[in-house]
């Protein structure tokens, strides 16, 4: 089964078209024709392999919408033609407490990541979504609901969903408080989603400029960190605040901005942050967590949710030759506020399909 993509032969490395194959269909795969694909903060991360577990060749991507073009003998529930979508994970055990509750995203043996892992049963690379095609497990397969704008769903798979558990999570609703760090992919998301699920939602950026586009977005409010009398005044006002910052930074100064039992929550940061200092923890019962992507029944339970609601990412549209300067342009944050490569612009050989 051979296909395309984009991959880098070696972290640092530039993407470029890379030929290769995808496993033959098992009894219980869907194999997927890849429309849309988003672009992660992640994918620049693994290509330049920050994390220190990257595997080359590596061709990134897991915010994955298509549409069926062949189905397993065992498969049921989905049939060509049928739009789908495909998220950070691909397989799972199956069998620890976690993946019984739903939570494979904590599998006890390891999910399998749709890039830069290894398949469970052959051992061999997996590879994303910045390509033509993809096989996967039928249980990771997620239904797109109708009327949902295939070009603009495919950052829900990981922006979307990376945001919505941990509201979920803390139980967010109407009267909830929430404050959302940072305006970018994931943090624009976590707006939309905490306003949709009637929470009064307030941006919190280092300065007021970004105050129309949160505003514009869904949030009831703008807070300048920067401003030493607001965050002063500000003190106990959130239930939750959605720290999306993806770089080394100090939680101390937010921490006092938390009621009671309130919880900073980190979805932006993979690795370390600065010393924080604890006496706003003891002294307001606070707290700081992590949290990852949702399992697969949130997720889906996301998209049906952004079906209901309307609800989709800003987007930017771009093409697979693109991705060097759309990186560079990620980097800087000159985005508003995610890249969608159009897979439709990755031509195939005559010799490349299913």
């Amino acid at each position: 089964m051979k296909t395309i993509g984009y991959a880098a032969q070696a972290a640092g490395s530039p993407l470029a078209p890379f030929s290769f194959e995808r496993r033959a269909l098992r009894p219980e795969d869907v194999a997927i024709e890849i429309l849309y694909c988003g672009v992660c903060h992640s994918d620049l991360h693994q290509v330049r392999n920050d994390w220190g577990w990257a595997r080359f060749p590596l061709v990134p991507g897991h915010e994955i919408v298509g549409r069926v073009v062949a189905v397993g003998a065992d498969v049921v529930g989905f049939r060509p033609g049928d739009p789908v979508a495909v998220g950070c994970m691909v397989d799972s055990c199956q069998d620890c407490d976690q993946c019984h509750a739903g939570e494979e995203q904590f599998c006890r043996n390891g999910m399998t990541q749709t890039y830069a892992d290894r398949d469970r049963i052959t051992g061999e690379l997996t590879q994303g979504g910045y390509s033509r095609h993809i096989v996967v497990r039928q249980e990771f397969v997620l239904a797109v609901p109708e009327g949902l704008d295939l070009s603009r769903a495919a950052p829900l798979l990981c922006a979307g969903i990376t945001t919505y558990s941990p509201l979920r999570q803390w139980g967010v609703g109407p009267g909830s408080r929430v404050g959302v760090i940072g305006l970018g992919g994931l943090g624009h998301m976590a707006v939309k989603l905490a306003a949709a699920l009637g929470a009064h939602v307030t941006v919190i950026s280092r300065t007021r400029a970004k105050e129309q586009d949160a505003l514009a977005l869904g949030a009831d409010a703008l807070l300048a960190s920067g401003d030493a009398a607001a965050m002063k005044a500000a003190a106990s006002a959130f239930d939750l605040i959605i720290d999306t910052v993806p770089v080394r930074h100090d939680v101390t100064p937010y921490m006092p901005l938390l009621d009671v039992d309130g919880t900073l929550v980190i979805v932006g940061q993979v690795g370390p942050l600065e010393p924080p200092v604890t006496v706003p923890f003891i002294m307001g019962r606070r707290r700081v967590a992590g949290s990852l992507i949702g399992g697969i029944a949130e997720t889906q339970e996301l998209l049906d949710f952004c079906g209901r609601k309307n609800i989709l990412p800003d987007c930017e549209m771009i093409r697979m030759d693109e991705i060097g300067a759309a990186f560079e342009r990620m980097e800087r944050a000159d985005v508003r506020y995610r890249f969608v490569i159009d897979m439709a612009s990755l031509p195939l050989p005559a010799d490349v399909g299913f």
